[in-house]
């Protein structure tokens, strides 16, 4: 049996890199690096507590103010002091990248980027931060925002339009969403060392939440909405992403997928998986959606993340669903080989959501997350190890 596993060591506040103990005698001179994460919702009351702000306006049946989600996160953790400058809500994950030095940042923003009024009818919940916050994400270095979600659209086609305008002027490459549904099938391209790439396409399933009416056509914005047949929507991403990777570049399909609650992984999705990776052009499945993290898998020396869990929302005062633990949160570290893509390990970094911040988790938060990873994973013939403050290791068979 082949087992992998990475152990990294934390001291403090600065992360040292301890021992790589990989199979194979594989060559760890060069590997490329990605950070990735499922939602950064970073807008209602997180965007309520920065210098720039919109109308806290809300339509949802039990709050119409976005103010009171930071009354509800003071009842439970204390006063958030406010305004906050834009690396606050990133807190103790802007020392764990610049440690990390990762060669891309890919995360999924579950949130409009607008000033727009005019909220997606008869929606329920909708999500938008004002544009000049935008520069929280330029303070993380973040690549790549994924747009395929069921929130990119809450502020209507003018709120996705100024969302587009927004990453565009700040630099920030987008995938996912567009004008049209060429442009949303798109991949951002992120470039590496030496030439290659990272290839992100990213698409969305409605079982997630996202409304038909927001798939992208030939003449309407939207969402690159998966409508097909799974077996014939393999054949088209494929086809999409065989016409743009070169050799050499990594290809990270990002998927918007199933509920925000519970551990359960359909058949459906295992195999949509797999199949997108049996198709020799994906290196990594990157999904989100739910609230939590649930189980990882390695198929065929590929990772597949079935669901990162948020990264950063404004849940704390919530009192259901807290059983799963939502305001527990990992940073997710892939090492792969640029030769293949294959995984030669995966780093993660457990976080906890306090005051609409991201701090390291204790040693008790972070043993939990390795149990429930490992529980999660062990259908996939994966667990996880913990490496010693909040650094866990994945390792697989």
């Amino acid at each position: 049996m082949l087992r992998k596993t990475l152990i990294f060591i934390i001291a403090g506040n600065f992360i040292f890199a301890g021992l790589a103990i990989m199979s194979m005698g594989q060559d760890m001179t060069s590997e490329v690096k990605i950070f990735m994460c499922g939602d950064v919702m970073t807008g209602r009351g997180i965007d309520q507590i920065q210098r720039h702000s919109v109308d806290p306006v809300l339509y949802e049946p039990w709050i119409t103010d976005a103010r009171e989600y930071i009354a509800l996160a003071e009842e439970v953790n204390g006063p958030v002091s406010r305004p906050v400058d834009d690396a606050y809500v990133w807190g103790d994950a802007l020392g764990i990248l610049t440690a990390r030095e990762p060669d891309a940042r890919i995360i999924n923003l579950e949130t409009a980027i607008t000033r727009s009024g005019e909220p997606w009818p008869r929606k329920g919940i909708h999500y938008r931060m004002h544009p000049a916050n935008s520069n929280l994400l330029l303070t993380a270095g973040i690549d790549c925002c994924v747009l395929a979600n069921n929130h990119v659209l809450d502020w209507g086609y003018d709120g996705l339009d100024e969302t587009l305008k927004t990453l565009d002027h700040a630099g920030i490459r987008h995938a996912g969403a567009g004008l049209n549904n060429a442009d949303a099938s798109a991949p951002a391209i992120v470039p590496l060392p030496a030439g290659s790439r990272v290839l992100v396409f990213a698409l969305a399933f409605p079982d997630s939440g996202v409304p038909h009416s927001w798939m992208a056509q030939a003449d309407r914005p939207g969402v690159n909405l998966v409508t097909e047949s799974p077996a014939k929507a393999v054949d088209t991403i494929s086809t999409q992403i065989a016409r743009h990777r070169r050799p050499g570049d990594i290809v990270v399909t990002s998927i918007h997928w199933g509920g925000n609650w519970g551990y359960r992984i359909s058949r459906e999705r295992r195999t949509f998986a797999h199949a997108l990776i049996d198709s020799g052009l994906v290196d990594v499945v990157h999904g989100h959606s739910s609230h939590h993290p649930i189980g990882i898998e390695v198929y065929r020396e590929k990772l597949v993340l079935y669901g990162c869990g948020d990264l950063l929302n404004d849940y704390e005062g919530i009192s259901e669903y807290r059983k799963y633990r939502g305001d527990l949160s990992l940073m997710y570290f892939p090492l792969l080989n640029p030769k293949d893509g294959c995984l030669r390990g995966l780093e993660m970094h457990a976080m906890q959501i306090r005051k609409f911040r991201l701090q390291m988790a204790d040693k008790k938060d972070t043993r939990l997350l390795q149990e429930i990873l490992s529980r999660e994973g062990a259908g996939f013939g994966t667990s996880v190890d913990w490496g010693g403050g909040n650094s866990l290791a994945l390792s697989w068979s």
